[in-house]
């Protein structure tokens, strides 16, 4: 099953706890600070891969985690850095922050290396607290937490040329006559269920041809295979749209070529204003010449015949593709929103009430650092905890919420009474 659009965990690693410790060894147990920082959590990055086809493995849903950084060691030794976590996508493949809909980048060239998610900062040893004041500071700062996000995976194909056009019109058959392509070819529709891919060479010009699964009406809604196919076509150059001339379907050719457009062009503007040229193919059955003079007056449009079971009429094709190809300027990836995930303002702040329990409860940023850096059973520590509470603006917003003495107030899983 070809698989083009997956949703996906992503977690960088936590940042490792500084170490809390003092030198001791033999006549001189009490020595001064030791303890070292914590390590960097690792990232998580992803990288274009040439070899990859599709996004199977992880069609099922996948975590992908960066390792932890490790707790800081004594004798102020730095704890070890957490591994980056690398995982490796087809060209062509966008990832979008599900939450935002951002664009975080476009993975475009084969070994293109993207950051997605940075690792938290280790936390600092207790020897880092020292000052003229403070000699033997008996507490350390926790790693920064890292937190998992939801990204989107969608592949687009990237190629020059896009051939679009019913089941059953001869596309796969096309394709495998003007390149190296070997796409799977029989006479019912939908046999292309994925998009087939071939490098096509005409004298010393090269270009890469993409043979899109059929298309039929309703297909921008969403009817048959529409929208897990229409994006392939987004990222093309130009587009060969192949037409049973013949009309051996039962449908009619001119109908057809409308039908297909039309649903262009309610999917995206930009698709309805892709270059294009017109392959009738299957000019050699019955009454198929009488049906090309017939498109020809009624569709002002570039027309080449070619009857793709024999190649014949497709070194003519080819040179129109050229022709236009030398036109058009180059594909390009699609530009990242300049969005990276923010770690939480240190000076952001949320109060709410349990009214039942009559309990209070602070979150945020703010919360999310001084839970790195108070350590309850030390007295400085502490003072420093109540002076940001006052300074940051927490107290006075408690009060005007109507906090009153002796309220429950619970600030990073701790439980405090309120007393002014």
């Amino acid at each position: 099953m070809f698989t083009d659009k997956v949703k996906i965990i992503i977690k960088s690693g936590d940042g490792g706890d500084g170490m809390n410790s003092f030198k001791s060894f033999k006549g001189f147990a009490n020595g001064g600070p030791d303890g070292g920082d914590g390590g960097r959590g690792g990232s998580v990055y992803v990288v274009g891969d040439k070899d990859k086809n599709d996004l199977f493995e992880f069609r099922f849903g996948a975590k992908i985690a960066a390792e932890n950084g490790e707790r800081g060691g004594t004798n102020n030794r730095f704890g070890k850095s957490g591994a980056d976590k690398v995982f490796a996508v087809p060209l062509g493949t966008v990832v979008r922050d599900e939450e935002t809909g951002k664009v975080l980048c476009d993975v475009y060239a084969d070994g293109e290396k993207k950051l997605l998610a940075r690792g938290g900062n280790g936390g600092k040893g207790n020897v880092r607290f020292t000052t003229a004041r403070r000699h033997a500071p008996h507490f350390a700062q926790k790693g920064e937490k890292t937190q998992p996000h939801t990204v989107v995976l969608e592949l687009k194909v990237i190629a020059d040329v896009g051939l679009i056009g019913f089941p059953n019109a001869g596309k796969s058959t096309i394709l495998s006559k003007i390149s190296g392509a070997r796409p799977k070819i029989a006479g019912y529709p939908f046999t292309t269920l994925s998009p087939n891919l071939g490098v096509v060479s005409r004298y010393d010009k090269s270009f890469i041809a993409a043979d899109i699964p059929g298309l039929i009406e309703g297909a921008a809604k969403g009817a048959g295979l529409g929208h897990s196919f229409l994006r392939h076509i987004e990222r093309t150059r130009m587009l060969v749209h192949v037409v049973d001339v013949s009309g051996s379907e039962g449908r009619d050719p001119v109908a057809d070529y409308e039908t297909i457009n039309a649903e262009l062009a309610e999917y995206s503007e930009k698709l309805a204003a892709l270059p294009q040229i017109v392959a009738l193919n299957k000019c050699d059955l019955p009454g198929a010449s009488e049906n090309v003079q017939a498109f020809c007056r009624q569709c002002r449009v570039p027309v080449y015949p070619v009857t793709a079971v024999t190649g014949e009429g497709t070194g003519a094709l080819l040179d129109g593709c050229l022709q236009l190809l030398e036109t058009l300027p180059p594909a390009e990836p699609i530009p990242a929103d300049g969005f990276e995930y923010e770690k939480p303002s240190v000076d952001e702040f949320f109060i709410g009430r349990d009214e039942q329990e009559n309990v209070w409860y602070v979150t945020g940023g703010l919360v999310d650092m001084l839970e790195r850096n108070v350590v309850l059973n030390d007295p400085d520590s502490m003072a420093y905890f109540q002076k940001v509470l006052r300074d940051k603006g927490v107290i006075k917003e408690l009060k005007k919420r109507g906090v009153a003495e002796n309220d429950v107030v619970v600030i990073g899983g701790v439980e405090f009474e309120f007393k002014e």
